[in-house]
C-alpha cells in the first residue's frame, strides 16, 4: 500500500494572512491532523488545551491541541490540531478531511469530494423518526 502525501496551506483561524504550506501525510486513520509545533506557533496559533493520545504500541503521550485554518485546492475549514513534537508524523486526519468535505480514495490513492449527507425534516419530525413510528 502506497503513501499519499500533499501540500496543504495552513493559517492562523484569526488571521488567515499568518500562513505557511507545509507537506502533510494523508491518513484516514487517523482522527486529527498532526503539525509541528514550531510550525503552529509561527503563524500565531496557540495551544487551547493538551490531550492524551494512545500510540500504536500502547504507549500514552501528552500533547496540545488546537485550531488551524486547512486549505486544499480550494475547499477551507478550520479544524483541530495537534502540536506536533520531534519524531510525530505530520499528517491530516479524517476529521480536517471531512471538514473539507474531502475522502482518501483508498484504492487510487487520491483525494476527492465526500458524498455529504443531511437529514431531512419534513412537518418537524425527521425522515429517521417517521420510519420508527410507521
Amino acid at each position: 500500500m502506497g503513501l499519499t502525501s500533499l501540500k496543504v496551506r495552513l493559517s492562523n483561524p484569526r488571521n488567515r494572512r499568518l500562513a505557511v504550506e507545509e507537506e502533510l501525510l494523508v491518513d484516514s486513520g487517523a482522527i486529527y491532523a498532526v503539525v509541528p509545533a514550531s510550525v503552529l506557533r509561527r503563524i500565531g496559533v496557540r495551544p487551547r488545551g493538551e490531550e492524551t493520545f494512545t500510540l500504536i504500541d500502547g504507549t500514552h503521550v501528552t500533547r496540545e491541541v488546537g485550531t488551524v485554518f486547512f486549505e486544499i485546492d480550494g475547499r477551507e475549514g478550520a479544524s483541530k490540531v495537534i502540536f506536533g513534537r520531534r519524531g510525530d508524523a505530520r499528517v491530516i486526519g479524517a476529521v480536517a478531511l471531512e471538514e473539507l468535505g474531502l475522502m482518501l480514495d483508498p484504492l487510487k490513492r487520491q483525494l476527492r469530494p465526500l458524498r455529504l449527507m443531511l437529514a431531512s425534516f419534513h412537518d418537524g419530525r425527521s425522515a429517521v423518526s417517521r420510519g420508527a413510528r410507521s
